[in-house]
Protein backbone atom coordinates (compact mmCIF):
# COMPACT_ATOMS: atom_id res chain seq x y z
CA UNK A 1 0.00 0.00 0.00
CA UNK A 2 1.28 3.39 -0.62
CA UNK A 3 2.63 5.33 1.89
CA UNK A 4 0.01 8.09 2.91
CA UNK A 5 1.23 12.01 3.27
CA UNK A 6 -0.83 13.54 6.74
CA UNK A 7 -2.53 16.56 6.60
CA UNK A 8 -3.47 19.03 4.02
CA UNK A 9 -1.70 19.30 1.17
CA UNK A 10 -1.56 20.63 -2.67
CA UNK A 11 1.23 21.08 -5.17
CA UNK A 12 3.71 22.45 -6.49
CA UNK A 13 1.98 24.47 -9.51
CA UNK A 14 5.13 26.60 -10.32
CA UNK A 15 5.74 25.33 -13.75
CA UNK A 16 3.39 24.82 -17.12
CA UNK A 17 1.98 21.38 -17.15
CA UNK A 18 0.43 19.54 -20.08
CA UNK A 19 -2.45 17.12 -19.21
CA UNK A 20 -3.44 13.84 -21.96
CA UNK A 21 -6.48 12.50 -20.98
CA UNK A 22 -6.94 9.43 -23.80
CA UNK A 23 -9.02 6.28 -23.83
CA UNK A 24 -10.41 3.50 -26.39
CA UNK A 25 -13.82 1.49 -26.14
CA UNK A 26 -14.67 -1.50 -28.02
CA UNK A 27 -17.74 -0.90 -29.78
CA UNK A 28 -18.47 -4.65 -30.84
CA UNK A 29 -17.15 -6.69 -28.01
CA UNK A 30 -17.51 -10.43 -30.03
CA UNK A 31 -14.65 -8.39 -32.35
CA UNK A 32 -12.32 -8.19 -29.34
CA UNK A 33 -9.93 -10.71 -30.39
CA UNK A 34 -9.28 -8.27 -33.41
CA UNK A 35 -8.70 -5.42 -31.18
CA UNK A 36 -7.03 -6.47 -28.35
CA UNK A 37 -3.79 -6.99 -30.18
CA UNK A 38 -3.54 -3.30 -31.09
CA UNK A 39 -5.01 -1.82 -27.92
CA UNK A 40 -2.59 -3.55 -25.63
CA UNK A 41 0.00 -1.62 -27.52
CA UNK A 42 -0.45 1.32 -24.95
CA UNK A 43 1.77 -0.51 -22.35
CA UNK A 44 4.80 -0.86 -24.79
CA UNK A 45 3.94 3.20 -25.48
CA UNK A 46 4.10 3.89 -21.61
CA UNK A 47 6.82 2.03 -21.33
CA UNK A 48 8.96 3.16 -24.58
CA UNK A 49 8.25 6.68 -22.88
CA UNK A 50 9.25 6.10 -19.43
CA UNK A 51 12.49 4.00 -20.66
CA UNK A 52 13.37 7.74 -21.94
CA UNK A 53 13.39 10.98 -19.32
CA UNK A 54 14.10 12.96 -22.39
CA UNK A 55 10.36 12.53 -24.09
CA UNK A 56 8.52 14.43 -21.91
CA UNK A 57 6.12 12.33 -20.25
CA UNK A 58 6.14 13.13 -16.65
CA UNK A 59 3.63 10.27 -15.99
CA UNK A 60 0.56 8.54 -16.27
CA UNK A 61 -1.94 6.84 -14.19
CA UNK A 62 -5.12 4.31 -15.40
CA UNK A 63 -8.47 5.13 -15.14
CA UNK A 64 -9.30 1.41 -15.13
CA UNK A 65 -10.86 -0.30 -18.42
CA UNK A 66 -10.60 2.50 -21.60
CA UNK A 67 -9.20 5.91 -19.87
CA UNK A 68 -5.87 6.84 -18.92
CA UNK A 69 -4.47 10.30 -17.72
CA UNK A 70 -1.11 11.72 -18.69
CA UNK A 71 1.03 14.32 -17.90
CA UNK A 72 3.43 16.08 -19.94
CA UNK A 73 5.82 18.96 -19.72
CA UNK A 74 5.39 20.24 -23.18
CA UNK A 75 3.01 19.95 -26.38
CA UNK A 76 6.13 19.80 -28.20
CA UNK A 77 7.43 16.97 -26.25
CA UNK A 78 3.59 14.91 -26.79
CA UNK A 79 3.51 15.76 -31.01
CA UNK A 80 7.23 15.31 -31.25
CA UNK A 81 6.67 11.65 -29.45
CA UNK A 82 2.79 11.05 -31.40
CA UNK A 83 4.43 11.82 -34.53
CA UNK A 84 7.82 10.70 -34.33
CA UNK A 85 7.49 7.05 -37.29
CA UNK A 86 10.88 5.70 -35.37
CA UNK A 87 8.48 5.50 -31.62
CA UNK A 88 5.35 3.10 -31.09
CA UNK A 89 3.02 4.99 -31.35
CA UNK A 90 2.59 6.16 -35.05
CA UNK A 91 3.20 2.75 -36.64
CA UNK A 92 0.04 1.60 -34.03
CA UNK A 93 -2.20 4.63 -34.74
CA UNK A 94 -1.48 3.46 -37.96
CA UNK A 95 -3.30 -0.26 -38.00
CA UNK A 96 -5.31 1.06 -35.29
CA UNK A 97 -6.58 3.12 -38.12
CA UNK A 98 -6.51 1.10 -41.11
CA UNK A 99 -7.96 -2.34 -38.92
CA UNK A 100 -10.26 -1.01 -36.58
CA UNK A 101 -12.48 2.45 -37.95
CA UNK A 102 -13.67 0.52 -40.77
CA UNK A 103 -15.75 -1.12 -39.39
CA UNK A 104 -16.70 0.93 -36.10
CA UNK A 105 -15.03 -2.06 -34.07
CA UNK A 106 -13.29 0.57 -31.78
CA UNK A 107 -13.09 4.19 -31.21
CA UNK A 108 -10.59 6.00 -29.41
CA UNK A 109 -10.56 9.70 -28.03
CA UNK A 110 -7.92 12.12 -26.44
CA UNK A 111 -8.03 15.42 -24.48
CA UNK A 112 -5.19 17.75 -24.33
CA UNK A 113 -5.11 20.80 -21.63
CA UNK A 114 -2.72 22.91 -21.77
CA UNK A 115 -2.68 24.06 -17.53
CA UNK A 116 -0.13 27.37 -17.18
CA UNK A 117 2.14 28.41 -14.00
CA UNK A 118 -0.32 29.00 -11.13
CA UNK A 119 -3.83 28.10 -12.97
CA UNK A 120 -3.69 24.24 -11.71
CA UNK A 121 -4.35 22.82 -8.41
CA UNK A 122 -4.32 19.12 -6.57
CA UNK A 123 -6.11 19.42 -3.34
CA UNK A 124 -5.41 15.85 -1.01
CA UNK A 125 -5.96 15.02 2.33
CA UNK A 126 -4.46 12.03 4.20
CA UNK A 127 -3.41 10.68 0.74
CA UNK A 128 -0.42 9.23 -0.72
CA UNK A 129 1.02 10.62 -3.93
CA UNK A 130 -1.70 10.22 -6.55
CA UNK A 131 -2.69 11.95 -9.64
CA UNK A 132 -0.85 15.10 -10.37
CA UNK A 133 0.56 14.96 -7.01
CA UNK A 134 2.69 11.61 -8.43
CA UNK A 135 4.16 14.17 -11.16
CA UNK A 136 4.46 17.75 -9.20
CA UNK A 137 5.73 18.01 -5.45
CA UNK A 138 3.42 18.32 -2.85
CA UNK A 139 3.46 21.34 -0.75
CA UNK A 140 1.46 21.53 2.82
CA UNK A 141 -1.87 23.81 2.07
CA UNK A 142 -1.68 26.23 4.50
CA UNK A 143 -1.58 30.27 3.99
CA UNK A 144 -2.50 31.52 1.42
CA UNK A 145 -2.43 27.59 -0.16
CA UNK A 146 -5.41 26.93 2.11
CA UNK A 147 -8.20 27.88 -0.34
CA UNK A 148 -8.87 27.13 -3.67
CA UNK A 149 -8.29 30.84 -4.64
CA UNK A 150 -5.25 31.09 -3.01
CA UNK A 151 -3.84 27.71 -5.04
CA UNK A 152 -5.11 29.38 -8.43
CA UNK A 153 -2.93 32.83 -8.11
CA UNK A 154 -1.94 32.36 -11.57
CA UNK A 155 -5.38 33.31 -12.54
CA UNK A 156 -6.15 36.29 -10.33
CA UNK A 157 -2.75 37.29 -12.01
CA UNK A 158 -4.37 36.48 -15.74
CA UNK A 159 -7.16 38.51 -14.66
CA UNK A 160 -5.82 41.35 -13.29
CA UNK A 161 -3.35 41.38 -16.65
CA UNK A 162 -6.90 41.18 -18.77
CA UNK A 163 -8.16 44.17 -16.82
CA UNK A 164 -5.23 46.54 -17.46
Amino acid sequence: MAHVVPGRHTVDNSTDIVVLLIGARINKWWLLPLAFPILSRMTRMLAELQADPESGLLGAQSFGLGGMVQYWRSVDHLVAYAEDRQKEHKPTATRFFQKLFKGSVAGVWHEIYVARAGCYEGYYVNMPSYALSSVRPFVPAVGALATTRGRLHGLAKEAGAQAA
